[in-house]
């Protein structure tokens, strides 16, 4: 009943508001010039940047504000002396009508897709329902069956003649030697690199079970992301347990920890999924296999696990650096002529300048360029790009203090 007495109110609020809308003026050519002062103001304020940056000479600055100041000049004339036309008191049935309408359709199309007298999925039973989804995996040989039967996992392409003469020779010797160590690594990583995943996750479990006792935390991860492959990207029972030996053995291992979020997910537990994806983020690497599909994840991951307000951690550069000299570039052109060192130096800011001026960037990026700015003494340039960095990255402490560290680096900090 509550849920009834709730949608009745939604709809009604809905076609209310719809109605508000309707019956307010329509924007007739006053609007349109109340928006072409706004945006004309706008360019106005982005020329200032641009000049205070140094992308823009004082020259083409003046030019484009004068041409500018004659477009605000207009629009303030049409603005003031245009009207905006009123609705017609006729369409005051036809906002009943819309609302009736809205409201019938939302009921009807409810009646067809919705689940009318289905009551609340209460916590218990979501935890009963994960339950369900964890045991009710395929085992592996049946997922494997699976993916090759739905096309998940393609046949992998024929090697070369000299590559398929050479895997036969090394399975022909792993078969002689099954205790071979040498012979299974090699096997289980060509067979993964041609895509043959379920004869890799074999050959790392005889590799496994070789070693024994110093079998290491990769290798069973290895194992468990074989398994994965060859299913199309379930997690199985089996899967499940080489990643359990895996953290057992080393509970930080990335590829592992990795693959169990993967496994929570399919089981039904998306919560548990975000919070050790969004650990793995934050501990980089950037270029980690698994970060790209988890930052594509992450958003949706988020809302389902009842965390909306999540924001991705800023990707840094694969390698750890950051575009722009740092002080360590500056030092290593010591030894150079004074005009080649400020040459150098100079290119290097005007191209990280350029690219955030063009497309925006970290933080970091933009505190090492008011470093740089201020090594060049160049400061007013500095304090201008600080004071644009400190609107773009407003209400984010950490990215403030980079940026204030910066700044008081070159010099500028008042």
């Amino acid at each position: 009943m509550l849920f009834w007495i709730f949608a009745v109110g939604a709809a009604l609020a809905v076609a209310l508001l719809m109605g508000r809308a309707l019956m307010r003026p329509a924007a007739g050519p006053a609007g349109a010039a109340a928006f072409d002062l706004s945006v004309y103001r706008g360019q106005m304020a982005e020329i200032e940047r641009d000049r205070a940056r140094g992308t823009l000479s004082p020259e083409d600055a003046e030019r484009a504000r004068t041409d500018i100041g004659r477009k605000i000049l207009d629009a303030d004339r049409r603005l003031a002396t245009e009207t905006v036309q009123a609705q017609p008191r006729g369409a005051t049935l036809a906002v009943a009508g819309i609302g009736a309408a809205v409201i019938a359709g939302a009921f009807l199309l409810y009646g067809e897709i919705g689940a009318p007298g289905y009551g609340d999925l209460p916590m218990r039973a979501r935890m009963a329902t994960a339950q369900t989804l964890y045991a009710s995996r395929l085992p592996q040989a049946e997922a494997e069956a699976a993916a090759r039967d739905s096309g998940a996992v393609p046949e992998p392409a024929a090697p070369s003649a000299e590559v398929a003469e050479l895997m036969t020779r090394l399975r022909a010797v792993v078969a002689e030697r099954p205790g071979d160590v040498q012979g299974l690594t090699l096997l289980a990583r060509n067979e993964a690199a041609l895509g043959n995943f379920a004869a890799a996750a074999a050959a790392q479990g005889q590799l496994i079970a070789a070693k024994g006792a110093q079998a290491t935390p990769e290798d069973h991860a290895m194992q468990a992301e074989a398994m994965i492959l060859a299913a199309g990207g379930l997690v199985s029972p089996e899967a499940e347990a080489a990643l359990r030996a895996a953290l057992a053995a080393d509970p930080k291992d990335q590829t592992a920890r990795y693959y169990m979020g993967l496994m929570l997910a399919q089981s039904g537990r998306p919560d548990q999924t975000f919070r050790i994806w969004a650990e793995l983020l934050d501990e980089g690497p950037a270029d980690a296999p698994w970060a790209a599909p988890i930052r594509s994840a992450m958003p949706e991951l988020a809302w389902v696990a009842g965390e909306p307000d999540y924001q991705l951690p800023k990707a840094a550069s694969p390698s750890g650096s950051l575009p722009g000299p740092s002080q360590a570039d500056v030092a290593a052109t010591a030894d150079m002529a004074p005009e080649d060192r400020q040459q150098m130096i100079r290119g290097m800011v005007e191209r990280l300048n350029d690219r955030l001026a063009s497309e925006g960037g970290s933080a970091e990026e933009w505190a090492r360029l008011v470093a740089a700015l201020g090594v060049l003494g160049e400061t007013d340039r500095a304090r201008a790009i600080y004071a644009e960095a400190q609107t773009h990255f407003a209400g984010r402490k950490a990215d403030l203090q980079a940026l204030s560290a910066a700044a008081e680096q070159a010099g500028i900090l008042q």
